[in-house]
């Protein structure tokens, strides 16, 4: 009998959930996702998608998001994910970089695509069309729910968000296993987190993201539930985990900020002793929110570094943390290397560029000049983050490499400075970038966002500034400070920093 993916019927009750939508109470099934998936993945190959060609997906958190993706996954295809936040460009331009064949788009995004120049040999279908023509839902109910004869594994092949660039294409080979075996990726995240048939896992961030993405799908294969909020919203996120005895959870810093503005009275009214694992990643934890969040939660909050590409991974829990406070831990995916800009190893506690020896091997679709830049003479990668480890081998990120300010000579790291301005108050969010100074070549600028109803002011600037002398050299202490009504982050708590620099300066 032909080998069938861990996550289908044959392993699990038909009748079990697999996952669920939050917003609508939708419930799916693992016979029902099953059977959708066997569906989708013979729809895929009726429109001549074969082995190693590329789909692509638009659309809001919502059932079918889920569904194509399992469907694709077992089509032996790439299948990118499109932020919702992208522009006309933006769009047309992974299109045409992937080669996809198709695109199925939901209706909230119909009227994107009628403006954004899709190419002439990629087919456009509809999610919840409201005519047949070019309709997903009802060419999939003409599709038989047996599996498709040529199945192979599958890969998502996701951009990235262009916080600093044109959005690459991140591109792993497919591997070479029968579909539905353990890869590893899920080897290494249900290793990690523990996930298995008991784990409820919330995402609480959009799917077109890597992790939001991998881990439900990871859950979902490991035969646990995924529970998917259409959107983060501090009250529905606590409301979630007690309503649906949430036992796992995954966020972004940005998030942990949210919850904690919110009124303590407020914040205590729920009841999350369900939680046993809380991860966090996508950006640094200023150390004060993480040990309140700690305080709240309790010693179930792990923490891990690792990018889209997964040339390297490193993690660590709660108790190694407080003994490392304000590391990303140890590596468990390849072997971290701090590097000087000739290419030097440097010692602990030397900041340099962080590079991964023995990382997942993967390489920046249509550009093999991007794909050499980050690779050193060694073989080793990097993102292009900047960190040190300490004598024990934890790592700790400072920032981006193209963030870092250099102000009279001295390298300034805007993270130190944003992680203190994020613990006053009065803030919700903080940016910190260089601006031209004629003597120093550049100084600090902050730019804030205020909780709500706090009313920007010269003189709350001027407390601000106060604030940052008190706990910072004078050298890291912004020159200026600017409010916005809302900072330009991604739903997954990535920072357009390039956006800001570009006004400000």
């Amino acid at each position: 009998m032909k080998q069938r993916g861990i996550y289908q019927p044959r392993y699990y009750d038909r009748n079990k959930i697999a996952f669920v939508m939050c917003s609508t109470g939708e419930k799916v099934s693992f016979g029902e996702l099953e059977d959708r998936a066997n569906q989708g993945a013979h729809l895929i190959r009726s429109l001549g998608v074969g082995t190693e060609d590329h789909i692509a997906i638009l659309m809001e958190n919502r059932r079918e998001f889920m569904e194509i993706c399992f469907a694709a996954d077992r089509c032996g295809i790439y299948y990118t994910t499109i932020s919702t936040h992208f522009k006309h460009a933006e769009i047309a331009y992974i299109l045409r970089d992937c080669s996809a064949k198709i695109l199925i788009v939901s209706e909230k995004f119909r009227l994107l695509c009628a403006e954004t120049q899709i190419p002439e040999d990629c087919k456009i279908l509809y999610v919840s069309a409201k005519h047949e023509t070019n309709s997903w839902d009802f060419a999939l109910s003409c599709m038989p729910t047996e599996p498709i004869e040529d199945e192979a594994q599958g890969l998502d092949m996701l951009y990235s968000s262009g916080t600093t660039g044109r959005p690459k294409g991140i591109k792993w080979p497919l591997p070479n296993t029968v579909c539905g075996e353990k890869t590893m990726l899920i080897e290494l995240l249900s290793t990690l987190f523990n996930y298995g048939p008991d784990t409820r896992y919330l995402s609480p961030a959009p799917l077109y993201h890597a992790a939001p993405l991998r881990h439900s799908m990871v859950t979902i294969k490991m035969g646990g539930v995924a529970y998917i909020m259409e959107r983060f919203d501090p009250i529905e996120a606590l409301k979630c985990i007690e309503r649906y005895q949430i036992t796992h959870s995954q966020w972004v810093p940005t998030m942990f900020v949210r919850m904690l503005k919110l009124p303590e009275l407020e914040r205590k009214e729920f009841d999350l002793s369900s939680l046993k694992v809380a991860i966090h990643a996508a950006a640094p934890c200023p150390i004060d929110i993480k040990l309140k969040m700690i305080e709240w939660w309790g010693k179930i909050i792990y923490e891990y570094y690792a990018g889209t590409e997964n040339n390297g991974f490193t993690s660590l829990d709660t108790n190694e943390w407080l003994e490392h406070q304000g590391s990303v831990g140890s590596a468990k995916l390849g072997v971290i290397h701090i590097c000087d800009e000739n290419g030097n190893e440097l010692p602990p506690y030397k900041p340099g560029e962080i590079f991964f020896e023995n990382g997942h091997q993967f390489a920046y679709h249509n550009d093999p000049r991007k794909t050499a830049e980050c690779t050193n003479d060694h073989g080793w990668t990097t993102l292009g983050d900047i960190g040190y480890v300490d004598e024990e081998g934890y790592l700790y990120l400072t920032d981006r490499k193209s963030f870092v300010i250099i102000s009279g000579g001295v390298n300034v790291y805007p993270q130190e400075t944003e992680d203190v301005l994020i613990t006053h108050p009065y803030v919700l969010d903080a940016a910190v970038f260089g601006v031209p100074n004629s003597d120093l070549g550049e100084e600090v600028k902050a730019v804030i966002q205020l909780v709500p109803h706090v009313v920007p002011t010269n003189d709350i600037a001027v407390e601000l500034l106060d604030y940052c002398r008190n706990r910072l050299s004078s050298i890291k202490v912004p020159k200026s400070i600017s409010f916005q009504e809302q900072l330009p982050r991604t739903p997954t708590g990535k920072l357009f920093k390039k956006e800001l620099i570009s006004k400000y300066r």
